[in-house]
């Protein structure tokens, strides 16, 4: 069956590369960009459609998804006592590397702990191929980027200042989420003869499930998680990352022409593809050098153009919460409405809930899952109580002349009253920041390529680890993903943003579906974990 599905998808790769060939070689007024996005938008749609199903709730619907989401977040949170809230500080001194010690295989508390501890947590320290900042930082690096700049300005151009407090307490709940999940991927890792380390929900679903006494629902949403995981790393972690650092790209240097996006998304390929044949080893190098650096240069502005309008602040976040109650009547759904906005751009932006993330945390050098898990929480509220929280604000203080209208969106692009034009995602958050610091645009430009760039290689591991969970642990299968992979680098810069958030959003939150129902099975085995780790952290 392995065989006739590589074999089916690396016909469709070639017929797809022809495809692209074919209108390369026939470009119009039309252009090459236009060509491919008329081919790509009917399949975005149509996936949008079927991942986005609803439950009809008054003149709205509300997604599956979405109530998957948030009753899974907010269950564990009550089940693990608020842990993003008791143990944060915890998760703090496991990044510093205070608890290091414990996973040392000479380590005085590990001896010192019971037998059953002792047989319970087999020692893998010294299989890990990364640390917990390298781990957390390749996870942040997939996390933090475009879907705060970018996803923050779509949900309140559709959803007004209010989607900003859904999208935080999303991120609040996430917490928990994240830390299930993360803990489960380090508990049910797989170990390569070569030392390398497989993990993520393709493995915890199958194992656990297994252990849970059932193993045919394990291995079918373990499969089902590792198709999806493929598909949301061409798209989220992919095309939309190399989309919207075209977009920077083409409006801050006023480049124009046919197949002008096609021609970056080649150059973005390219130096994807140097990185990601290294594996997780240099790919964590390159991230814990990039996201830290860009993440502080873009909160220190966002910080600064917030304490320069700082009598105006306070209205600003007046209005982020009076508005997730009371949204302005162009604001399509109400209330229901803005909250889905919010949800939904968080779970984007955090990914708590899709289980992407503990791919990267089960490579960690640790013999306590639980260390990771803690580790792992820190993400949702890194990436959306932080930096989406800040970016919301500096868009409604920008909006505070009434420069838009929230809710005149079309096509995920909002008017803009001085210019005429209509702007989408980034474009829109670069507008705010130029708007405040003259000049800050170009270094924004920088940033997001940057942040696409770190996400495009935390993507191509995850996408690339349940490739292998589906076909195999062997060179040339890892070759055909990757070579598909910077297939959608090059997609995602020539399509619309419209249609590039339609398939992203769908690839990602489709993950949502395998990976939640298996964590609500299995979260028991991440509380043991977590008392086991709590005992050698006090002894």
């Amino acid at each position: 069956m392995k065989k006739n599905i590589i074999g089916l998808i690396t016909k469709h790769s070639l017929l797809l590369t022809g495809t692209l060939y074919h209108l390369s070689a026939q470009v119009s007024d039309e252009g090459l960009d236009q060509k491919i996005n008329d081919v790509f938008m009917p399949i975005a749609q149509m996936w949008e459609d079927l991942v986005f199903t609803e439950i009809p709730l008054g003149v709205v619907g509300i997604p599956i998804v979405l109530i998957l989401l948030i009753g899974g977040a907010s269950f564990f949170t009550i089940y693990f006592g608020a842990l993003n809230v008791t143990h944060f500080f915890t998760a703090i001194r496991v990044v510093r590397g205070k608890f290091d010690h414990l996973d040392h295989p000479d380590s005085s508390v590990r001896k010192s702990v019971q037998d059953d501890v002792q047989n319970t947590i087999k020692n893998e320290a010294h299989f890990g191929e990364v640390n917990h900042f390298q781990a957390l930082a390749t996870a942040v690096s997939g996390t933090v980027g475009l879907g705060n700049i970018a996803m923050v300005a779509v949900a309140i151009s559709l959803g007004g200042p209010g989607a900003t407090f859904w999208m935080i307490l999303a991120g609040l709940l996430g917490m928990s989420t994240k830390f299930v999940e993360c803990t489960l991927g380090v508990t049910d890792r797989e170990i390569g003869q070569d030392g390398q380390v497989y993990g993520g929900p393709m493995y915890y679903l199958s194992k656990g499930m297994k252990e849970a006494g059932k193993a045919k629902v394990g291995r079918i949403l373990a499969a089902l998680f590792a198709v999806l995981c493929v598909g949301a790393s061409f798209g989220g972690g992919n095309a939309f990352q190399s989309n919207q650092a075209a977009a920077q790209i083409i409006t801050r240097f006023n480049i124009s022409g046919p197949g002008v996006g096609t021609i970056i998304g080649v150059v973005f390929a390219l130096l994807v593809g140097i990185v990601i044949l290294g594996g997780i080893k240099r790919i964590a190098k390159v991230t814990e050098k990039i996201v830290p650096l860009m993440a502080l240069i873009y909160v220190m502005a966002a910080l600064f153009i917030i304490f320069s309008n700082i009598t105006a602040v306070d209205d600003a976040i007046a209005s982020i919460f009076k508005e997730a109650f009371t949204p302005r009547a162009t604001i399509t759904g109400g209330i229901i409405g803005v909250l889905i906005q919010g949800f939904r751009r968080a779970a984007f932006s955090n990914e708590a809930g899709a289980g992407s993330a503990s791919i990267a945390h089960a490579a960690v050098q640790t013999r306590y899952p639980a260390s990771e898990g803690l580790v792992a929480l820190l993400e949702p509220f890194i990436d959306t109580v932080l930096i989406c929280s800040l970016t919301a604000i500096v868009i409604v203080l920008f909006n505070q002349s009434h420069v838009f209208n929230y809710g005149d969106v079309i096509n995920n692009e909002i008017l803009i009253h001085s210019t005429g034009e209509r702007l989408g995602g980034v474009n829109l958050t670069s507008l705010a920041f130029e708007t405040a610091i003259p000049g800050f645009s170009y270094v924004l430009a920088v940033a997001v390529i940057l942040f696409a760039f770190s996400t495009m290689l935390s993507w191509s591991y995850y996408g690339l680890q349940a490739w292998k969970y589906l076909f195999g642990k062997r060179h040339i299968t890892d070759l055909i993903y990757k070579l598909i992979f910077l297939l959608f680098t090059i997609l995602g810069a020539a399509i619309t943003l419209d249609a590039v958030i339609k398939f992203s959003d769908a690839m990602i939150l489709a993950l949502v579906f395998p990976n939640m129902i298996g964590l609500l099975f299995l979260f028991p085995k991440t509380k043991d974990e977590l008392k086991k780790y709590l005992f050698a952290i006090k002894k």
